[in-house]
């Protein structure tokens, strides 16, 4: 059974993303041939709640960000892929550091599971941290993956904060991080987001979705070994998910990867 006024909801996003403007409520009201009354009850209505807004002259609306976010959160609490979760026990059983498979969330990377390493001194990271998508490792390997257009409108949200010595403050050096990340054929963090904290990061693709796999632990421990640490995770990947993975399923990664610091 149609509920008529869910299938109404729909039928607006679809015309949103079509028109790819904002529209006023007579538009909206002629292009369905719905009731002005029933029309101006649903437009306002949504941005009551924050899915609408008027966004240069009042009368004329528009979808807000909220979509994108809540959709976001829904798709982030997907459990993740047994096989990325095997590949993630494997790589911290051979590097000893801590090992996060993490997804996009907005502007932030969530971390979805995590194997904490074994050592005393190690990165204590637990699932449902966010983390900084521009800022680290792991979101440049994500936002790596994402159509040009797709980065360019993350990253004019992100507010640039010093976080560590490493933290890009500028869109331009976010995007000087992701082509030295995909020309060394791995991402690193460096006092990035977390003070004294390294990272080495690969992004997965499984089931349509683009995962983050981090290996992370001290740097003042892991900042010598992070070029063996990518091929080990290199040839990780290449065990569980194929020799080709790399080469045919991430898009302009180096593969085999440079040791280059």
């Amino acid at each position: 059974m149609l509920v008529r006024q869910v299938a109404n909801v729909l039928d607006l996003l679809e015309f949103f993303a079509e028109r790819g403007k904002a529209a006023s409520l007579a538009e909206v009201s002629q292009h369905f041939g719905w009731p002005r009354s029933s029309t101006f009850n649903l437009l306002s209505t949504l941005s009551a709640r924050g899915f609408l807004f008027e966004p240069e002259v009042r009368g004329k609306f528009y979808p807000t960000p909220r979509w994108l976010s809540l959709a976001q959160a829904i798709v982030a609490a997907e459990p993740v892929p047994e096989s990325l979760l095997r590949l993630a026990r494997d790589l911290g059983e051979r590097t000893g550091e801590t090992v996060c498979v993490g997804a996009a969330a907005g502007t932030s990377v969530v971390f979805l599971e995590v194997i904490q390493s074994s050592a005393r001194v190690r990165y204590a990271a637990e699932v449902g941290q966010r983390i900084p998508i521009h800022a680290t490792a792991s979101g440049q390997s994500i936002i790596s993956q994402w159509p040009e257009a797709q980065r360019a409108a993350l990253l004019r949200k992100v507010v640039f904060e010093r976080y560590g010595v490493g933290t890009p403050m500028s869109v331009e050096a976010v995007e000087d991080q992701i082509r030295a990340g995909l020309h060394r054929g791995w991402f690193r963090s460096a006092s990035n987001y977390s003070v004294d904290l390294g990272g080495v990061s690969l992004p997965i693709i499984e089931g349509g979705r683009i995962y983050a796999l981090t290996v992370a632990g001290p740097l003042n421990r892991v900042e010598v070994m992070m070029p063996g640490i990518a091929r080990e995770m290199h040839e990780a990947i290449g065990r569980h998910f194929g020799g080709d993975y790399l080469k045919t399923q991430v898009h302009g990664l180096t593969v085999p990867p440079r040791d280059t610091v």
